[in-house]
């Protein structure tokens, strides 16, 4: 068996069938972790969500924030973004199956730990989720928050939750007291996350590469200390995390226990998939 990793796909199915031709993915005897949007920008949303569906117990998913769109779209309680190319989902016979398939996946996947022949762990168990893991959280912050909004998510009040959801405030897991702020906090730390200020608090108005000169000069003129979430999170010093939504990276990172996915695919570039025992990485260029 063989663990797999995959950045947001966002409707590319034709370059992620590609990806997994190229290591003879076997859904029979592998798994494949994907991290998140699987739908939205690309031009095969509707394919892409079947494809994955059918994959069963061997497709391990995140939502990231345009699979949690998409389904506010459904339950009609936001419009299409002229961007998304989300028509023919829409329209779909299937519609709700799928939709009632994608509320059902989680927002955090444990990684499984590397053994070597011997059944003797070589390497600790790693995470995934779409955004990453909030600096003033810890760990165990991540999959409580995670399994609450799951829970909420997959239960009968599905809409209201989803329409609770939007919003930037509270930035700070401190002053998030009541459900519903918690509940919109988690979302953003885990699925829109990628810059916070000093103290952890959440930023989402910059998306481009830390590398930038004209990031850091804006936000120093501000007088406000932006970093990458991961610059500032604890946790990661003692658990690898695997994340997606932040393509401008590149698949680029300066802390050893991040695996930054997103490499752009739906915007040109190419889709990045991580075999996790080695480490080898595999592309497949935007057709």
């Amino acid at each position: 068996m063989a663990i797999y990793l995959v950045g947001d796909v966002q409707g590319c199915l034709s370059e992620l069938t590609a990806l997994l031709k190229q290591v003879s993915f076997n859904h029979k005897s592998d798994h494949l972790y994907l991290a998140g949007d699987l739908v939205a920008r690309g031009p095969d949303s509707l394919a892409t969500l079947r494809y994955v569906k059918s994959l069963g117990a061997s497709a391990k998913i995140v939502l990231g924030n345009h699979d949690l769109h998409l389904l506010s779209v459904y339950a009609g309680i936001k419009k299409v973004k002229k961007s998304d190319r989300l028509a023919e989902l829409l329209a779909a016979e299937d519609i709700d199956e799928l939709m009632t398939w994608l509320a059902e996946q989680p927002l955090l996947q444990k990684i499984p730990a590397i053994k070597d022949n011997s059944g003797k762990e070589v390497e600790k168990a790693a995470y995934m989720s779409h955004a990453g893991i909030a600096p003033q959280w810890s760990l165990n912050d991540a999959i409580i928050q995670a399994e609450f909004i799951e829970s909420k998510l997959q239960s009968k009040d599905r809409n209201k939750w989803l329409s609770l959801m939007y919003g930037e405030k509270p930035n700070d897991w401190h002053n998030a007291h009541s459900d519903i702020e918690k509940f919109r906090f988690s979302i953003n730390a885990l699925t829109r996350m990628r810059y916070c200020f000093a103290d952890g608090t959440l930023e989402f108005n910059h998306k481009d590469a830390p590398a930038k000169v004209s990031l850091t000069n804006t936000i120093e003129q501000q007088g406000e200390a932006l970093k990458p979430w991961y610059e500032l999170s604890q946790e990661i010093n003692n658990h690898t995390w695997v994340f997606g939504h932040w393509a401008s990276l590149m698949g680029e990172c300066t802390h050893g226990n991040i695996y930054p996915l997103d490499t752009g695919c739906v915007w040109g570039n190419h889709l990045t998939l991580l075999r996790w025992h080695d480490k080898k990485v595999f592309t497949e260029l935007s057709h």
